[in-house]
């Protein structure tokens, strides 16, 4: 199992991020990444501080973790130099957090995202079909999510992706203990959404091709 949207205390997750590390090990997943919340006030702070910890948590566990960020609540013309900035401190997947039906994300969020070309727009569920055109185009993964305040629109996502050809990845959205929910319950999830099983292995595959690139 690979999921690539995690929370730690760095941010507003429960865990140290050596200990998120060690549980979602226990659970049985090859891979996560650390993507903390991150803007203006924080970024230049947290992304040192998760890449050291997964270059030490790498040579421990046998899980790999890979240093990110998920930028948060930003004014959508910020967007572009801050996955820039991201990326040059080190974040190897930057998530975009994308207008949520839960949040007052502003308007015009997931657009600046998919064209900053962010890897993985997260709980993207107000998004137009314009929007996941541009995904496919800029091979940006569209979030399912299991987190339960952002997946009601789940559907609604799968439906655009899938006629527009945009990938999709599943992701936790991690950011207490119990949120890493297991392999069955991942397939589980998957297929109350109405996905035939070629569709489930496309979106895990997604996340395997994200984490290889990463």
């Amino acid at each position: 199992m690979i999921d690539l949207h995690t929370h730690s205390l760095l941010s507003d997750g429960a865990l140290l991020p050596s200990e998120l590390a060690r549980r979602a090990e226990v659970k049985g997943y090859e891979i996560i990444a650390i993507t903390d919340h991150v803007d203006f006030s924080n970024i230049d702070f947290v992304i040192p501080r998760i890449v050291k910890t997964c270059k030490a948590l790498n040579r421990y566990l046998k899980i790999k973790t890979i240093p990110g960020v998920e930028i948060t609540h930003v004014p959508p013309g910020s967007i572009r130099g801050l996955v820039k900035f991201a990326r040059r401190a080190g974040a190897k997947i930057v998530v975009g957090h994308g207008e949520t039906v839960s949040e007052p994300v502003a308007p015009g969020t997931n657009k600046a995202f998919i064209e900053a070309r962010v890897d993985i727009l997260a709980h993207p569920g107000k998004i137009c079909p314009e929007d996941v055109k541009l995904a496919r185009a800029n091979r940006v993964f569209l979030e399912i999510t299991t987190r339960k305040n952002h997946s009601k629109p789940n559907k609604r996502l799968i439906e655009l992706a899938l006629k527009h050809g945009a990938n999709l990845i599943l992701n936790n959205d991690a950011h207490l203990p119990e949120d890493l929910i297991e392999k069955t319950q991942r397939r589980r999830f998957l297929k109350a959404l109405g996905l035939k099983d070629s569709t489930v292995r496309d979106i895990t595959q997604n996340s395997r091709t994200l984490a290889r690139l990463a």
